[in-house]
């Protein structure tokens, strides 16, 4: 069953209550994970040197730090400025495994005044977690984010 993503908007609205970026994306993530099924890591990476995420807020397991952009489904998204939607991420040939339970992923770029800030990582264990509906919504809830962040 699809979330209700039109009324986690909501909810992600009236929950980040101030501009700032650290407090707003350690409460996006928390939000997320409390309300999403079937996830077992979400996360933001940040982009604070040329060519390289940094691990941000994120709920789960310990994570992979730095993340090239040449790399991985998180590096696409940031090199491409497009969402990355993967329903099997054991058969893409550069994912890097930070955990060996994760199947599915969604990676939404976070692109403030034409200047990429991070990308949001969900990942799930259940292989084609993520449909269109899903990639809809979390773009939704990430333009939320932008809107109610100071993005520095």
């Amino acid at each position: 069953m699809t979330p209700d993503y039109p009324l986690l908007a909501r909810q992600l609205e009236a929950l980040l209550d101030t501009r700032d970026w650290l407090t707003n994306s350690a409460q996006a993530c928390a939000f997320l994970m409390q309300e999403l099924p079937d996830l077992n890591w979400v996360g933001f990476y940040l982009q604070r040197q040329p060519e390289m995420l940094s691990l941000g807020p994120f709920q789960g397991k310990p994570a992979c730090h730095p993340i090239p952009f040449t790399k991985g489904v998180c590096g696409t998204a940031a090199r491409t400025r497009e969402t990355q939607r993967v329903a099997d991420v054991h058969a893409v040939a550069d994912h890097i495994a930070c955990d060996a339970d994760s199947r599915a992923e969604l990676v939404v770029p976070i692109v403030a005044n034409d200047r990429l800030w991070g990308v949001l990582d969900l990942d799930s264990p259940r292989q084609a977690r993520f449909g269109e509906a899903d990639q809809a919504g979390i773009e939704r809830l990430v333009a939320v984010f932008i809107e109610k962040t100071d993005l520095e």
